[in-house]
């Protein structure tokens, strides 16, 4: 167990090339579940918790860890599967991890080991399953398939949060010259899209979204192989970093060496926190960084590009 929390402190300061590695962990089955080990900061044994009076989802209680109160959230229950029953939390784990500026606890039944691979390798869920589950990608592994969970739809099902962007940040003259231009989301987890797409269409901008790097790479060579000007077509690209097949820091790179894009204004957002993010950022070449998901935040870096243009004009 310590080797794994040794693995964790050391791997979180790895970033970029594509990379992924993935902190291996068990719930009441055997299927393996995977979690990027940048949102994670660390995995203990499972303390006794707090309980929460009138508890009513999968949060189980609250773990006070080195001076922080945190919830803890039962992953088996909040995916529809049992619950881990109180008598047997102590032979579990916490994974606490950092999503959208919150952190939580994952009670997980087990933890196995990390595994290094390329976000190339990771692929998106088959479409024949439908978009009702909570899978964002699947990984193969010594023949046997490891499920990488949506967390975001997760959370975003436990702690519903408004797209609705305040008019202090957009007002309607905004809003209306908004009305001319087009953006393009990237993001392989479907409730961040819809989250995107619902605050910049409420500002009247119009939205295409793709599901991960690789095939807004695709849309984009199609485009300019067409002759469309890219850069008169989209004000901008607004791209997740972590992505199944291609990743947003490999999608920025190649965007910046293909001489008929490499002024698109990018900006990357993630739930992952961490000071590497705005390094790493500069270093690919992206125009800005946003953490997931405050819409007024989103929209004015959008409403900050339509200034821009119209600054230059």
């Amino acid at each position: 167990m310590s080797g794994i929390l040794d693995s964790v402190n050391l791997r979180t300061q790895m970033v970029g090339q594509n990379r992924l590695e993935l902190l291996l962990f068990g719930l009441e089955t055997e299927q393996q579940y995977g979690i990027n080990v940048f949102k994670v900061r660390e995995v203990l044994q499972c303390p006794e918790l707090t309980e929460v009076p009138r508890q009513t989802s999968a949060i189980k209680g609250m773990a006070h860890i080195r001076g922080e109160t945190i919830p803890v959230l039962d992953l088996s229950e909040a995916i529809g599967r049992s619950s881990v029953p109180q008598s047997e939390r102590n032979k579990c784990f916490l994974i606490v991890a950092e999503y959208n500026k919150r952190t939580l606890a994952f009670l997980v039944r087990q933890v196995d080991r990390i595994l290094n691979t390329q976000w190339d390798q990771i692929m998106a869920p088959p479409t024949e399953i439908g978009v009702e589950n909570y899978l964002t990608a699947i990984f193969e592994h010594e023949n046997k398939l490891i499920e990488i969970l949506d967390v975001e739809q997760i959370l975003a099902d436990l702690y519903p949060m408004s797209t609705d962007v305040s008019r202090e940040v957009a007002n309607e003259e905004v809003r209306e010259r908004a009305k001319q231009h087009h953006v393009l989301i990237v993001d392989d987890s479907s409730v961040a899209r819809n989250q995107m797409q619902r605050s910049l269409e409420g500002l009247g901008l119009k939205v295409t979204s793709a599901n991960n790097g690789r095939i807004a790479w695709d849309l984009l060579c199609g485009m300019a192989d067409r002759g469309v000007d890219v850069l008169d077509h989209y004000l901008m690209i607004i791209s997740d970093i972590e992505m199944p097949e291609m990743d947003g820091y490999t999608l920025t790179a190649m965007i910046r060496e293909d001489p008929r894009m490499e002024r698109m204004h990018i900006v990357l957002h993630t739930s992952l926190s961490g000071g590497f993010n705005v390094s790493m950022v500069k270093k690919v070449g992206a125009d800005g960084f946003l953490a997931k998901f405050n819409p007024n935040d989103l929209a004015a870096a959008v409403v900050s590009r339509i200034g821009q243009l119209e600054g230059r004009n």
